[in-house]
């Protein structure tokens, strides 16, 4: 049975990494790949078409990884560009559900649609299944959420959205690559790599829903849209891919050389194998601040003097929402986390 720690010897972290929920590291096969590919870049070793295939493997991967068919995956470069085509396409006057604490990638495109009589409301985390009601048009929510951890309920989000007709947008920048995910009755979801999935910035990747598709203008679409790329670098003739490639955004090559690796990778280990190892290790982080234990790879805490703690002892965590945020990924180990505990001693969490 395949193990984390078969792979533990491909990452170098410094003792004391816990802000995976801030940006991931990068496993060797990944790290090669880009110095590679840096390397033909500084001397002109090559053209950009091999950089490029790995755009079509990320976009293979990720596709195996939440479930759903290549053609109906995009590339681009941020969540909020990825969303904005879905926003622009809402009807004036449409009604907008959100997490209280939501990543404001996944509430801003939706808000600046003000003008037109959007309006975006919001819930707390624990009662947004209660606010999806009919008048309703859509659905926009993280599959984990950034600040707390909360993992979302996605299959019973979808039903409730289904049954009052909302659209379903999905953030899954905090969950795809430790969290088991499935796009079934989603009708978008779209992830940054370079937290779980351990890639540069820069990458980005959806899902859409073939009938969401049909009601979207791509309006990000460039030569990378066309049905023949080749033939789609000038002129007036458009003719863009069938299906969601055409929302497609031109690739930053080298954050998508990365990619390729490390999906393949997170595959080749395991999701569930994966979600095992983090949650472990989040529980074993919360029992000792006397916490219940709990689903996700985020932990979130108020523990008065953290900072200070952390800095001193040389760990690397974050702060959102006023509270400290300890994550654990892959390359994290049970010494990190009697790391953190050792830091914290003393202190009490709240």
């Amino acid at each position: 049975m395949t193990s984390v720690s078969d792979y533990a010897d491909l990452w170098e972290p410094q003792p004391g990494w816990l802000n995976t929920a801030s940006y991931g590291l990068p496993p060797r096969p990944a790290w090669e790949a880009l110095q590679a590919a840096l390397g033909d870049w500084r001397v002109g070793a090559t053209s950009w078409e091999p950089w490029d295939e790995s755009t079509g493997r990320a976009r293979e991967s990720f596709a195996r990884l939440v479930g759903a068919d290549a053609a109906d995956v995009f590339v681009g470069s941020t969540v909020s560009a990825a969303v904005a085509p879905i926003a622009a396409a809402l009807p004036d006057g449409a009604k907008v559900l959100t997490d209280d604490i939501e990543f404001t990638s996944n509430v801003f495109p939706w808000m600046v649609h003000a003008d037109r009589g959007v309006q975006v409301v919001s819930a707390p985390t624990e009662h947004l299944l209660d606010a999806i009601k009919p008048g309703l048009d859509l659905v926009a929510v993280s599959a984990v959420q950034s600040a707390s951890g909360a993992v979302l309920d996605l299959a019973e989000v979808v039903a409730a959205s289904k049954e009052v007709g909302a659209l379903v947008v999905i953030d899954a920048s905090q969950a795809v690559g430790w969290l088991p995910i499935d796009v079934s009755g989603v009708d978008a979801l779209i992830a940054h790599t370079y937290k779980w999935m351990m890639t540069p910035r820069g990458a980005t990747l959806g899902y859409l829903s073939p009938e969401l598709q049909e009601r979207l203008r791509p309006s990000n679409a460039g030569w990378y849209a066309g049905r023949e790329v080749a033939t789609s670098y000038y002129g007036t003739a458009m003719e863009l891919a069938p299906d969601a490639r055409r929302f497609d955004q031109s690739p930053a090559w080298f954050s998508y050389v990365a990619a390729a690796e490390s999906l393949e990778l997170i595959e080749k280990i395991g999701v569930e194998t994966i979600q095992q190892h983090n949650v472990a290790l989040a529980n074993e982080f919360r029992s000792g601040l006397g916490m219940a234990p709990s689903d996700s790879a985020i932990v979130s805490a108020a523990v008065p003097g953290a900072d200070e703690a952390f800095a001193a002892a040389g760990v690397r965590a974050a702060a959102r929402g006023g509270k400290l945020r300890v994550s654990f990924h892959v390359y994290s180990t049970s010494a990190d986390v009697q790391l953190a505990l050792e830091a914290l001693d003393g202190l009490q969490a709240t």
